[in-house]
């Protein structure tokens, strides 16, 4: 009896921390949702849901796929040693397609494109606007085409970056996208290294000034 008394009691509290830390990405999702200023009820609640069990999708394959489960080893594209961060991005980066699939085509059904990106910008904290706000600032002459290829990177990193569960992994995620739009700019006769030091340089001086 003592030893059933033990087992419900293990159940109930894990069932109550499953509870908990769904709880967490629910009000999440309420908190994103609600700035949409949804009319439609039934419509609000599904996105809710969506990404709510996408947000707990993510949280459960990285909790329990740590960067210890990826072998040490190097970087093939560099040399370098694989960082504890380069490992909790290729396990994470292991996680069914159908969980990204999902929400997105979830999202895509109930909202207009410009309330999925409302959304996706709420999982990366805008950095599609504040990058390309950056690549502005250290190519004031940037043309408008460049701009636009520029933006689509951005787009793309944004798009993947929202099944990854920190910030630190979305972050590296977007580095990923940025050295391609500064070889873009390379490519396409610009010397990002050069712009990069005159930004630099440039921003010193003002502060020297004041």
């Amino acid at each position: 009896m003592r030893i059933l008394r033990m087992i419900v009691f293990a159940l109930f509290m894990t069932a109550t921390a499953v509870a908990q830390d769904k709880s967490g990405e629910e009000r999440k999702a309420t908190e994103w949702v609600a700035e949409l200023k949804l009319a439609d009820v039934a419509k609000k609640e599904k996105v809710i849901q969506l990404i709510t069990d996408h947000l707990s999708a993510v949280k459960e394959w990285h909790n329990s796929h740590p960067a210890s489960t990826v072998p040490a080893g190097i970087n093939p594209l560099t040399g370098q040693k694989l960082s504890e961060l380069d490992r909790s991005i290729i396990a994470d980066s292991a996680m069914p397609d159908s969980v990204h699939h999902n929400v997105m085509q979830g999202l895509g059904e109930v909202l207009t494109p410009e309330q999925v990106i409302f959304i996706l910008d709420k999982y990366t904290i805008g950095k599609v606007d504040f990058t390309m706000k950056g690549y502005y600032a250290i190519v004031p002459d940037l043309t408008t085409e460049e701009a636009k290829t520029i933006r689509g990177y951005l787009e793309e990193a944004r798009e993947m970056a929202i099944d990854y569960k920190n910030m630190k992994q979305i972050s590296a995620i977007f580095e990923i996208y940025k050295t391609k739009s500064e070889s873009y700019l390379n490519a396409n006769g610009r010397n990002w290294r050069q712009l990069f030091k005159d930004y630099v340089n440039k921003v010193k001086a003002e502060k020297e000034k004041k």
